[in-house]
């Protein structure tokens, strides 16, 4: 199953100028409405922490394996022009094809809750070090200009449609189905003769993670047309909901 380095602001010195709080505190705000998301969507994670810094978060996914680097930031206009630039811009490396997908998709979807549409771009860049030195795929998207006082608004007053639209530009990403999160459910696996075969995606000729045993125990994040998103100790995947029982 995919796996993301997700990498919000740490930069808690960038304020809001509704004085609702940071940079940091809001795209932090963000990536947690994401993670049910992620979860209920079988797409592996792991995220940096508000003490990192953005050296620190390319290290420590430098040193992991994951199928793309998503960092989340807002933006903020030139002092000549404080306050007054709106926009979204989702950056990716030159050359970089499935980084430039990425940013495509992410921008995408953002575009269909943005209220000035045109203003979602795509952009190339070698001067962020967050899209330039993973060793993966990486995407850095500017949400909006916390300087200016209704892309601010705009920020705050939908945390939860931009975590939908960044999954939903995800799934797209690695081609998986959209699924809402849902409440989290055990299952245990019923079979007669053999096991549960865990695949990688909701089709009976994806490849197989590995078989479930009968009466295994499975945490259920989502479903999708007779499909479980299934956890099953550190794998995740997808498993025929026929065979699980659930409460």
């Amino acid at each position: 199953m995919p796996k993301i380095y997700l990498s919000p602001s740490t930069q808690d010195w960038n304020p809001y100028v509704t004085g609702s709080g940071s940079e940091e505190y809001h795209m932090n705000r963000i990536a947690d409405a994401l993670v049910p998301y992620l979860m209920s969507n079988g797409i592996q994670y792991s995220r940096n922490r508000p003490e990192m810094t953005a050296a620190s978060s390319i290290r420590e996914a430098n040193a992991g394996e994951y199928d793309l680097y998503l960092a989340l930031h807002s933006n903020a206009s030139p002092e000549s022009r404080a306050g007054q630039e709106r926009g979204i811009i989702v950056f990716y490396y030159p050359g970089s094809a499935e980084g430039q997908r990425a940013a495509e998709l992410i921008a995408g979807e953002l575009k269909q809750i943005y209220p000035l549409p045109d203003k979602v771009t795509t952009r190339t860049t070698t001067a962020l070090g967050e899209v330039r030195q993973p060793r993966f795929p990486a995407v850095l998207a500017e949400i909006g200009y916390h300087d200016n006082y209704e892309d601010a608004l705009w920020i705050e007053g939908h945390t939860e449609a931009i975590s939908q639209q960044l999954a939903r530009a995800l799934t797209a990403y690695f081609g998986l189905p959209f699924i809402y999160p849902s409440p989290v459910r055990e299952g245990i696996v019923t079979v007669r003769d053999g096991t549960l075969n865990l695949r990688a995606a909701p089709d009976p000729t994806a490849s197989i993670l590995t078989g479930l045993p009968d009466g295994a125990a499975v945490a259920i994040y989502g479903e999708w047309e007779g499909w479980y998103v299934v956890h099953y100790g550190e794998l995740v995947g997808y498993a025929a909901a026929a065979y699980i029982e659930t409460e």
